[in-house]
């Protein structure tokens, strides 16, 4: 039988100088693959790299392919990466990595692509990583039943996961904080303008998130012409000097400040005169500074929002809490899923094939026995056995060839396909998922149409 396996480190068991040396652009990912598909253990592959992980998932013909995995993959790495081979290996331990096989390696695919495994859980960018990663091994013809089986699965379960829970529903960092709570008083961005004061990263970067969420007009006031300019033009906006804040305080609904000066540089006597231009028309202030660049009084003022970094920290631990919550749920789906995709995979050995198809075919017959005999009731007991009798001697008939080839094969690369083409064309998974929750199996009443009528 095959095995599923993943090596790989991430956030969790190496430190960044370590992932960086190793992390592949998907523009890579070709060459990597090429290299993984040349060994002869090796039947299916994806790579996954991401600024937290680089992973590669194979199907292998024996446990110990995982080796070869490994080993395959450092060469690929030395081809596909600038970076010297001696250099990347010279920093690589056998602590950092970690090689994961069967169940556990589906259930790590999964919590990835559900972004538990993520450094910010809920973190909804992951799943579009998984996303490319697939599609780019498929375009190489490195995926087999398998891997696409896995990978199709994992997709599902983290589209499932962010219906079914709000794990991504609640701002766990002081940027989107910002955003959230922004939405709050002023619902719907879209048409909304914004100021930034200063030039500090966490400022841009919350400027950054309050345009994805619709944000129109942005100022950019800063001590310096140059890095006004520059910011602005990074954010599509357009730069003022500190000393034209007061008039933009009268245009913009929420303000940004992050300047890093030792004094405040938005006084409440400013705030209030902007709010009598403003006519009551809320205003949001933001302030990320330490020290503090928005005087406090200023949150008095009516109709006036002020938050500091302590506001918004409390906000994302408040978040988190809830995440963690939605996170527990999220588990419960992934382990759902793990025992339905081991269910699939064990069910690639001939045996458990065989005798799933068996069941499918005697379902079958015994439905269309029980609904040709309905309309033959006038038939005797002797005949309505001649009946099932022949039923039951077609079906064997009819299955003779096809399990004893699959017996016949027993392991390897070209059973594991051929069983689950046969599983997939007569949907014994879906059978066998019905029969576990204890509803009847779908028969040709529900399957195929009678009489020969088309569907």
């Amino acid at each position: 039988m095959s095995h599923v396996i993943v090596v790989g480190l991430s956030h969790h068991t190496a430190p960044v100088e370590v992932r960086e040396r190793i992390a592949l652009s998907p523009e890579a990912y070709a060459g990597a693959l090429e290299r993984l598909k040349a060994s002869a253990e090796v039947k299916e592959s994806v790579v996954l790299s991401t600024c937290n992980r680089t992973e590669l998932f194979a199907v292998t013909e024996s446990y110990h392919g995982g080796s070869v995995v490994l080993e395959s993959a450092l060469r690929a790495l030395d081809e596909a990466s600038p970076v010297a081979a001696g250099a990347r290996r010279a920093v690589i331990e056998d602590a950092h990595l970690y090689r994961l096989e069967g169940a556990a390696a589906a259930r790590h695919l999964f919590r990835v692509a559900t972004s538990l495994d993520a450094l910010v859980v809920g973190e909804p960018q992951v799943l579009g990583q998984v996303k490319d990663a697939f599609r780019i091994a498929g375009e190489q013809a490195a995926i087999g039943p398998v891997l696409d089986r896995l990978f199709r699965q994992g997709l599902e379960v983290g589209k499932r996961v962010r219906t079914e829970t709000e794990i991504g529903a609640y701002a766990v960092s002081v940027s989107y904080a910002a955003v959230e709570l922004a939405r709050k008083i002023f619902g719907p961005l879209e048409g909304h303008s914004a100021l930034i004061i200063g030039a500090g990263e966490t400022g841009e970067l919350t400027m950054k998130h309050l345009k994805n969420a619709g944000v129109g007009t942005v100022w950019v006031a800063n001590r310096t012409a140059a890095a006004a300019e520059a910011l602005a033009e990074s954010l599509g906006g357009r730069p003022i000097g500190l000393d034209r804040m007061e008039p933009a305080l009268a245009e913009v609904d929420i303000v940004i400040a992050q300047t890093g000066a030792s004094e405040p540089v938005l006084r409440r006597a400013t705030v209030e005169r902007a709010m009598k231009e403003r006519r009551g028309r809320p205003l949001f202030l933001i302030d990320i500074a330490v020290p503090r660049d928005i005087e406090a009084g200023c949150g008095a003022v009516y109709n006036v929002f002020l938050y500091d970094i302590d506001d918004l920290g409390r906000v994302v631990a408040g978040n988190r809490e809830r995440r963690a919550a939605e996170a527990e749920r999220a588990l419960e789906i992934v382990n759902e899923e793990v025992a339905r995709f081991t269910r699939w995979f064990e069910g690639l050995d001939a045996v458990p094939t065989v005798v799933a198809l068996r069941e499918r075919f005697e379902a079958v017959r015994r439905d269309e026995t029980e609904h040709t005999l309905a309309k033959l009731a006038h038939l005797s007991e002797r005949d309505k056995k001649l009946v099932e009798q022949f039923g039951t001697t077609l079906v064997n008939k009819l299955l003779h060839g096809p399990t004893a080839q699959l017996r016949h094969l027993g392991g390897g690369e070209r059973s594991v396909a051929l069983a689950s083409a046969v599983r997939y064309l007569f949907r014994l998974d879906e059978a066998g998922a019905e029969k576990e929750r204890g509803a009847p199996e779908r028969g040709a009443a529900e399957d195929e149409p009678r009489d020969g009528t088309d569907a």
